[in-house]
């Protein structure tokens, strides 16, 4: 079977907290590991989108509406939809399976990661992975 489920892939959340949001894959596990027996990968995805900017807001109110909340988390490939685009953010200093082992260094990634997505949204590439998924 040809394996899709590749790093930098945009998916989809599709179960859980975060149904319906946006991600990047930064580490793929096909055969699983000792605690996840089963297909998973590690992404860092969007919790909440940045709002709309019209031209007459102001450069403090621009920057606020900028702001990107994000979320690293370990998911089932059951629960992920791959789309067709892509994702040219290196997060794999950044966001890895150990950061995931404590709150604080977990913090730290998710910190990490809003800066790198804040950055790529201002210089307005991957338009479509900060926009809000409607359904």
């Amino acid at each position: 079977m040809v394996k899709f489920l590749k790093s930098n892939k945009a998916v989809i959340v599709l179960q859980g907290r975060y149904a319906g949001r946006k991600a990047v894959i930064v580490r793929s596990f096909d055969d699983g590991t000792r605690d996840r027996p089963y297909g998973h990968c590690l992404v860092a995805g969007i919790k909440k989108y940045p709002s709309k900017v019209i031209r007459k807001d102001s450069a403090k109110k621009t920057a606020k509406k900028s702001r990107v909340k994000c979320f690293v988390k370990l998911v089932n490939y059951q629960h992920l939809m791959p789309t067709r685009y892509t994702l040219d953010v290196d997060l794999k200093d950044v966001v890895t399976v150990d950061a995931l082992q404590t709150k604080d260094k977990k913090v730290a990634a998710c910190k990490a990661t809003k800066e790198r997505f804040e950055e790529r949204f201002k210089t307005g590439k991957n338009r479509w992975f900060f926009t809000k998924l409607r359904f």
